[in-house]
Formats: C-alpha cells, structure tokens, sequence
C-alpha cells in the first residue's frame, strides 16, 4: 500500500476532519487489491453500535468491538485463528482505548509485521487529552493530524461541546455525540475562548 509500513500510525484531528471517512478509504483499497483488515472499534463509543459511522453516510461493522479489559493481542489472535489473515489493522476512535491496549498495539505491529492505523481525537472538550490518545502520541512511529476548519474558516483545533444547543465546560470526559442531546462543534481557538468568556462572565 504505497508507503504504508508495518508501524503504528496515529492519524487525530479535530471532529468532521474526515478520519472515519478516510479509515473506510484505506479498508476499500486493501480490499480492492484481494488483502485483509481487521477493523476495531472501542464499545465505549456507542453511536452507530457495531458500526462506523462516516459523517458522509458511509458505514460498515466493525469486526470487533474492544472493551476497557480486552485485550487486542487476544482479539487478532482469535481472528488469525479462524483462518483469516490480517494485513492492515485499523481502529476508529482510537482515543477510547486504554493505554495498555494502545502499548498491544505496538507490541503487534512490530511483532507481525502488520502496520497498524489508528484514528482519533486529541483532546477532549475541556482540551484534555483523551488516555488512549496521549499514549498513541508518545508511541505511534507516524503521527498525522488531519485539518479542518471553524466556522470562520480558520484552522479547527478543538472539539467543543454543545448539550441543547448551548455550549458547555462541564461534565464527564465521554460523551457521544448524538445522546442527552450532546453534540459537538469543531472550532478555533479564537472562536471557542470567545463563546466560553461569554459562557463564564
């Protein structure tokens, strides 16, 4: 797959950046070329269920769901075991994972020489990093942020959060877009320390 080597790549960007979209692209063109991927999804992000779900309408099941205690070692053992080989393992919303699973990560792509990419956030809404995805920025050999822009056409950094309509900078550090009437905002800087000043005056 071109320069795709058997790393652990982290691929993170601000929300509707495309990493869904662009993670369903690289499974389609090993596919298209007759190769095999394991796709995993962490069970802590609930929207699409077993699926991933592309802002563009584009979705597919994921092979495996990951819980906090699972370890991935166990889950590609298992597929590898059903007579399936893997030749790219690919996770989305990798910043739900927990730091040890991201360390299993690792550990299989060098071990079996299988390039793994993971996709995700930075950073939460209070701009905090996700555990998941502090790990993968001090381990991943490839780090790429992936850009999009605010709404005032900047460069987009932060995920803010929106319960009713209404900006927030409270709450627990998951909360999945499209339940309790959570949703996010992609946003610069600028634009999202001038809502939170109104927020806290």
């Amino acid at each position: 797959m071109g320069d795709i080597m058997a790393k652990l790549y982290f691929r993170y960007g601000a929300m509707n950046c495309g990493k869904t979209t662009s993670l369903l692209q690289v499974a389609h063109n090993y596919e298209e070329r007759g190769m095999n991927i394991l796709l995993l999804k962490p069970s802590k992000d609930k929207k699409g269920d077993r699926n991933i779900v592309s802002r563009l309408g584009v979705n597919r099941e994921v092979d495996y769901l990951v819980g906090e205690n699972d370890s991935i070692i166990d889950i590609a053992t298992e597929y590898l075991n059903n007579n399936k080989k893997i030749d790219c393992l690919l996770v989305d919303e990798a910043q739900f994972l927990e730091p040890s699973q991201v360390d299993e990560l690792l550990f299989f792509a060098t071990d079996m020489d299988i390039p793994v990419i993971c996709y995700g956030l930075r950073t939460d809404f209070k701009l905090q990093g996700f555990p998941g995805a502090s790990r993968l920025l001090e381990i991943a050999s490839s780090i790429e942020e992936m850009k999009t822009i605010c709404e005032c056409g900047k460069k987009a950094t932060i995920n803010a959060r929106f319960v009713d309509n209404e900006l927030t900078i409270e709450g627990d550090q998951v909360a999945i877009d499209g339940f309790d009437n959570v949703t996010y905002k992609s946003m610069c800087p600028k634009c999202y320390f001038k809502k939170v000043k109104k927020l806290t005056k």
